[in-house]
């Protein structure tokens, strides 16, 4: 999804707009993915190789089957049927190598990697990635332990809002799941600067509900909306 420069000036404004009324400091960061997830290619194709020949072992599937069918010479006597049990099982571990190397290469398509990666595991890197956020915007450092990341994942179709303690202390867990909700709608609907318009606007809401102004009020996080580099290379122009 674009972010247009009129968008981020939107978003910038947004921020400024809600931080006018509380104590609280707003930061929004999208990342078009979290992780390469890695593991996912090598998690099925291990499966893969051990299971699908297994699975045609316990159907009436027999390893000699295999050098057959690959034109290896079969022996009637008993005492010859060493070499042919050796190109069994050979072909056996070929076939398994096989298999794991086509899985391997068929999980590998950003897409499908994607879709066969379980929730919980996508759902644990995203979180990881907003708190890492959280710290690298100095969210944490704040004079009253106020600030709040808007954080989106969108090849995971994830959002989070991270809040430091001076904010949950007074504004209930629940009160975010709002927030949350704008955030996808705007994904959803191919429409995230909206998405984030409408979220900055309600977690001012809530801010500044619980966490008025107090002094001067100094605003201590630049306003402006980071997007992460994506971890997918992209196909140069010709």
């Amino acid at each position: 999804m674009e972010i247009t420069p009129e968008d981020h000036a939107r978003i910038a404004a947004a921020i400024a707009k809600a931080e006018l009324t509380t104590a609280g400091e707003i930061s929004c960061v999208v990342a078009p993915e979290v992780s390469d997830y890695r593991e996912t290619p090598l998690a099925w194709a291990a499966g893969a190789a051990l299971v699908l020949p297994a699975i045609g072992l316990f159907l009436g599937f027999r390893p000699q089957t295999l050098t057959e069918l690959l034109g290896v010479w079969t022996v009637g006597h008993a005492a010859a049927m060493g070499p042919t049990v050796f190109w069994a099982l050979s072909t056996y571990v070929v076939l398994q190598a096989i298999v794991f190397i086509a899985t391997a290469l068929l999980v590998s398509i950003p897409a499908v990697k994607r879709a066969l990666t379980p929730k919980a595991v996508k759902a644990e890197r995203v979180h990881d990635a907003a708190l890492q956020q959280f710290v690298s915007k100095s969210l944490h450092t704040t004079s009253a332990r106020t600030g709040v990341l808007l954080f989106v994942a969108l090849a995971e179709h994830r959002a989070e809002v991270i809040a430091d303690e001076g904010v949950y202390a007074v504004a209930p867990r629940e009160a975010w799941d709002s927030v949350v909700a704008r955030l996808v709608d705007g994904v959803k609907r191919g429409r995230l600067a909206d998405g984030l318009v409408a979220a900055i606007e309600r977690a001012g809401e809530i801010l500044a509900e619980h966490v008025p102004p107090n002094g001067d009020n100094p605003n201590e996080t630049p306003d402006e909306l980071t997007i992460l580099p994506s971890r997918t290379p992209r196909k140069k122009k010709p």
